[in-house]
């Protein structure tokens, strides 16, 4: 069957995949679900595709329907989501069994993409259920010509949104704000042939941005190489399958502790890369402190933070991680590191390296279940010689829309401050350049307040008050997804018992 599918129709239809789950699942195990089937569909229904297209550029010589070079991914005998939607009874086993079929068959890009949620648990997923959501699935075909990969990728991340509103305490796991992403990416500015990284990359969302800038642009983006590290491997093999829907092919995403095992490493040094973008879990505490103090790849060159904030790890882990002459990043950041008083002497040296370029203030509201306001800080290893011993300071707080109980940068905000920010330039009130000299007077502080004239200048009380109710928020939030987990091993360990 060969029909278009239009943006609305395929998000009503990914949608009502999910609200067939609502009564048995959880929402914030939705994604356990339905990111896999979705994916297992697409590449059903287009190995289907490519096989017709192969009988026809072969004469119907069917032994070209085997030859791997000629498929996107090879669909072993027996594993077709033809074959799955043919059974009946323990429709669980079957789905796992294909999954583990094609993994295996394409070992090298899809090791472990499907997860390792619990299929078989009737008690959770009936067997009417898995034909309900099968049957749903199947209404649609989900080939190249139906639902071309910018437009099935962007049903995904319509599907991550919607899954991030419906989660509510899971969601910044895995999920942000696309218009904050899209500011980084329009101030970073990717480029064809270049390296692009991402150390918490989530369901890679800032990967993927890149790669839409240089689509949009017109520019050749095949050639882009991604790099992605994330400790959660549900959120890892999400995001893997984000860039394959997208056409991404030339990836690495692993799934690791970036801080405790770096995945990038060449001859005992961090890879570096031309560009870096990262939104790093804000003020850890559960971190490997000790390890890091004699850190074997060097990152601990400004010195080592405190047990209760692993920011400026993070920071170091990804400055160290940029390329000398192109290296350049844009980091999401709470406030404190800016002025909290126990990591001013890493912050001492950080001014003094003269890497930061723009520490931008952005406003309230544009994190999941958050009020908190967060920060953007761009450093560069090698800055323009207009720019060398000065930091650009941008207050854009009042760059922000909400509207629906939604906050979010609408493109003009995005213009605006990109603007700014590439042009390097003063505005009253909003954006002030300074120089090394007058920062290290203020104690090497990098308050926004402190620079840009003509705003109320908020203290360092109140954003230290506002910094620590947003981690007292975030660590709330980390209990119980902590709690959830060990619930689920319970309920997985019961179900291996059943079977």
């Amino acid at each position: 069957m060969s029909k278009r599918i239009t943006i609305d129709e395929l998000e009503s239809y990914l949608w009502k995949s999910a609200v067939l789950l609502r009564t048995n699942i959880d929402a914030g195990a939705y994604k356990q679900y339905i990111f896999p089937l979705l994916f297992f569909k697409r590449i059903c229904d287009v190995y289907d595709e490519e096989c017709e297209q192969i009988l026809k550029d072969n004469d119907g010589d069917v032994e070209a329907l085997e030859w791997e070079e000629n498929h996107t991914f090879m669909v072993p005998k027996g594993s077709h989501w033809k074959d799955v939607r043919s059974i009946s009874e323990n429709v669980g086993k079957a789905i796992v069994g294909a999954f583990r079929a094609i993994e295996k068959a394409n070992v090298e890009k899809l090791q472990g993409v499907f997860g390792d949620a619990a299929w078989t648990n009737k008690n959770r997923l009936p067997d009417e259920l898995l034909k309900d959501l099968i049957e749903h699935f199947s209404t649609k075909t989900l080939s190249l010509t139906n639902c071309p990969e910018d437009e099935l990728g962007q049903g995904y991340e319509y599907l991550i949104k919607k899954f991030a509103d419906d989660s509510g305490h899971t969601a910044q796991e895995f999920y942000t704000n696309r218009t904050l992403v899209h500011l980084m990416t329009e101030m970073l500015k990717p480029k064809s042939g270049e390296s692009i990284y991402d150390p918490t990359c989530g369901s890679a969302g800032m990967l993927i941005s890149c790669i839409a800038y240089l689509k949009n642009k017109g520019e050749e983006w095949r050639n882009v190489r991604i790099y992605g590290q994330e400790i959660n491997q549900l959120t890892s093999a999400i995001g893997r399958m984000n860039l394959f829907l997208h056409g991404v092919k030339d990836f690495k995403i692993i799934n690791d502790d970036t801080l405790k095992k770096p995945g990038f490493v060449d001859n005992r040094r961090l890879e570096q890369f031309d560009l870096v973008l990262a939104n790093p879990p804000y003020s850890i505490k559960q971190w490997d402190r000790a390890a890091f103090e004699s850190d074997k790849y060097g990152r601990n060159f400004l010195g080592t933070p405190p047990q209760s904030r692993a920011d400026y790890a993070f920071l170091q882990h990804i400055l160290a991680s940029m390329d000398d002459n192109t290296g350049r990043c844009a980091i999401l950041f709470p406030h404190g590191v800016l002025f909290r008083g126990e990591e001013s002497d890493m912050r001492e040296k950080l001014v003094a390296s003269d890497m930061v370029e723009c520490i931008i203030g952005i406003g309230k509201n544009l994190f999941f279940n958050s009020p908190m306001e967060a920060c953007i800080m761009i450093c560069r290893k090698k800055k323009p010689s207009s720019r060398i011993g000065k930091i650009l300071f941008i207050d854009a707080r009042s760059e922000v829309t909400r509207k629906n109980a939604e906050s979010y940068l609408e493109d003009a905000h995005i213009q605006n401050i990109a603007e700014t920010y590439l042009e390097f330039k003063e505005i009253e009130g909003f954006s002030k350049v300074e120089t090394l000299d007058v920062i290290k007077s203020n104690n090497n502080k990098l308050s926004i307040p402190l620079y840009v004239r003509g705003v109320a200048v908020v203290s360092e009380e109140e954003n230290s008050l506002d910094d620590c109710l947003a981690e007292w928020i975030e660590s709330t939030k980390r209990c119980e997804l902590e709690i959830n987990e060990i619930i689920n091993l319970l309920k997985v360990g019961e179900e291996n018992e059943e079977i």
